[in-house]
């Protein structure tokens, strides 16, 4: 059973199936930029997800042949008759809204998965390697783009790319903006799976599906646990995983994994 959520604006397709929330960007002419109508949908639409009690998963995609091209240029580059803002005005309204779109999607304590079917570039690759897992189409291109453009890069893209793939290829990727393929990405850590690109939707909607009917008490703390071990010493990590662990003894579900672990059966996870 799918339920339409209303986005708010045509450029953004939500849907909830099967616990998935599914946003999908609609902006195909433009390889799904993102555009001034579809950042605040975006981010509220993450923030609603991440809140609601029916979703599970969150499954992140684009409409057509990409992904996501980045920040719509040419749109923000068109005269407004909005007033122009202060240097300090422009610097507090962007970090405001990298905080409620990469920000609050790294912050999401579900599972939340990224289907590339296409182009990922500039805060559009940000979008995607906020995301716990990536599966890209074969077809695939991914680059950070900023260089080109002659910009230093925003929404999270330097921390993201220096958590996945390293200092010394996140410098690189950074500073020659090339073009890399989808095995390439995967070699050096920033998608997990390739698949063929007739499959990318299916293979990616089964893994939210799947993920989206785990244990989400579990997810949630897993992935504060990995959140706390970029930081931590092995000793903190150890305090940390110890407290988590007994919270999670506690719960239905993990009575349940136990109890289908006996019977030789696939559990049935509450959430509770």
């Amino acid at each position: 059973m799918s339920l339409e959520i209303d986005s708010g604006t045509g450029e953004l397709l939500t849907e909830i199936r099967d616990r998935v929330a599914i946003l999908t960007l609609n902006r195909p002419q433009t390889r799904n930029a993102l555009s001034k109508r579809l950042f605040p949908a975006l981010r509220r639409l993450i923030k609603r997800f991440g809140d609601d009690p029916q979703v599970g998963s969150i499954l992140v995609t684009g409409a057509g042949r990409a992904f996501c091209a980045g920040a719509d240029v040419k749109g923000f580059g068109q005269n407004s008759a909005e007033p122009e803002l202060s240097f300090d005005d422009r610097v507090a309204d962007l970090r405001s809204q990298q905080r409620a779109l990469t920000g609050a999607l790294v912050a999401v304590r579900k599972p939340t998965v990224a289907a590339i079917p296409g182009p990922a570039a500039g805060a559009g690759l940000a979008l995607a390697l906020a995301c716990d897992i990536r599966i890209a189409a074969r077809s695939a291109i991914l680059t950070t783009a900023y260089a080109r453009l002659g910009l230093s890069g925003d929404y999270g893209i330097a921390w993201l790319l220096t958590r996945l793939a390293g200092v010394s290829r996140a410098r690189e990727l950074m500073l020659l903006s090339e073009r890399i393929d989808a095995e390439k990405a995967e070699a050096i850590g920033l998608v997990n799976r390739v698949v063929p690109d007739t499959e990318l939707l299916e293979v990616a909607f089964s893994l939210a599906a799947s993920l989206a009917a785990g244990p989400s008490i579990a997810f949630g703390f897993m992935k504060d646990n990995l959140d706390n071990a970029v930081n931590s010493t092995l000793f903190e990590s150890l305090d940390y995983e110890a407290e988590n662990v007994v919270k999670t003894e506690e719960t239905f579900d993990h009575k349940e994994g136990v109890r289908a672990f006996e019977e030789k059966r696939k559990p049935a996870f509450k959430g509770h």
